[in-house]
């Protein structure tokens, strides 16, 4: 979701973030899983004991093999299991975070390339600045291909922070009573069920944003020092001493609450709106009813994720504004007060949506601060 993680985007972890296990859009009716089916179902233990009468009463293991619920066996696996999350995300990190970089650089209002002039769709002539490719092509002649992954290494002990706290959240709060939204609720149930598992995936979410925060400052800040060409902020220990000693303890905050509000609108559209285009506009009497449903929560993802970059946006912003690097002062940018500062100063110079498009960029008034 742009700059921090998606994450969220992230949308994950967003991503991202965002998405991932909030479980109240695709498939949102498509059937509960059948352990928790069969705890509705299930007659007395006498009963159930008979050996004619077999019951899968011990499949309720797709949260116990995340460490949600712990069990038998159930704590062998969840080192594991986290360990591949975090070598996966990792993985995906690193491989996006060319993308991310350009991003940032856009976003901050560095524009160290000239327009070229082209033609719109309607055949009018306009000036188009940079694309990913040009940019990143401009990064490699400057710094070299190095120079492409220039503050990845916070930024994965961010991603990676943040995954084993969720994971460690999961095993300290166990999911046991979210139960999955079925196409036998009725409305009110399945309502009640998603905002129910949305508020649990919302306590996560801003939890593991609040820690892996400061590691996201420092990301930033050591990606925006290619504009001033400063070498401040040169590793992560070195970082957090600068930081607490220029800005004291607030400075690894800065840019949270734009990102905390992103994540928890984020949530609640993309599974609100998921639950309600599932719930009365896909009719069950559709043979594609299943396939749609569980697209549902994607489609919603992408659209709620478009609505909520200026708060990634003026997040970032803030995360490197008045630090002491040239991307944070004039001429790129005002010294902000507060976040709301920053959005209205952006709402006014209608640049909301900056960095949002890195391949179609077409110049507009008060395209970058530089330029202003």
């Amino acid at each position: 979701m742009g700059a921090s993680d998606p994450e969220v985007a992230p949308w994950a972890p967003g991503g991202a973030a965002g998405m991932a296990g909030a479980g109240a859009g695709a498939g949102a009716r498509g059937g509960a899983p059948a352990g928790v089916e069969a705890r509705a179902r299930d007659p007395p233990p006498a009963h159930r004991a008979h050996p004619r009468h077999p019951r899968p009463a011990a499949q309720p293991s797709a949260r116990r093999m995340d460490g949600g619920a712990g069990g038998p066996g159930s704590g062998d696996n969840a080192p594991t299991t986290e360990a591949l999350f975090v070598a996966l995300g990792a993985g995906v990190t690193a491989l996006s975070h060319p993308l991310l970089y350009v991003k940032l650089l856009i976003q901050v209002g560095h524009e160290p390339m000239p327009p070229t002039l082209g033609t719109n769709v309607l055949g009018r002539k306009v000036l188009y600045l940079p694309s990913f490719f040009t940019y990143a092509k401009y990064i490699v002649q400057v710094d070299g291909k190095i120079g492409l992954f220039r503050g990845l290494s916070p930024r994965l002990m961010s991603n990676a922070l943040s995954t084993v706290t969720r994971g460690s959240m999961k095993k300290v709060f166990p999911p046991d009573e979210i139960e999955q939204v079925s196409n036998k609720d009725d409305m009110k149930t399945s309502l009640r069920k998603v905002v129910k598992e949305t508020s649990y995936e919302m306590m996560m979410q801003c939890v593991s944003r609040m820690l892996a925060h400061p590691l996201h400052v420092i990301s930033m800040r050591c990606m925006v020092q290619f504009v001033g060409r400063e070498a401040k902020y040169s590793g992560v220990l070195s970082s957090i001493g600068k930081i607490f000693k220029e800005e004291g303890l607030l400075g690894f905050f800065v840019g949270l609450i734009p990102h905390l509000l992103g994540d928890v609108v984020f949530l609640w559209g993309c599974n609100l709106l998921a639950h309600f285009i599932n719930a009365y506009l896909v009719d069950d009497s559709f043979s594609q009813a299943l396939a749609i449903r569980s697209y549902t929560k994607f489609v919603m993802g992408i659209a709620v994720s478009m609505l909520t970059y200026p708060f990634l946006l003026v997040g970032d912003l803030m995360a490197v504004n008045n630090c002491g690097l040239q991307a944070g002062l004039p001429p790129y940018s005002p010294v902000f007060k507060s976040w709301i500062h920053c959005w209205k100063y952006l709402s006014v110079q209608g640049q909301l949506f900056r960095g949002s498009s890195l391949l179609f960029r077409r110049v507009s008034s008060g395209s970058c601060f530089a330029l202003e």
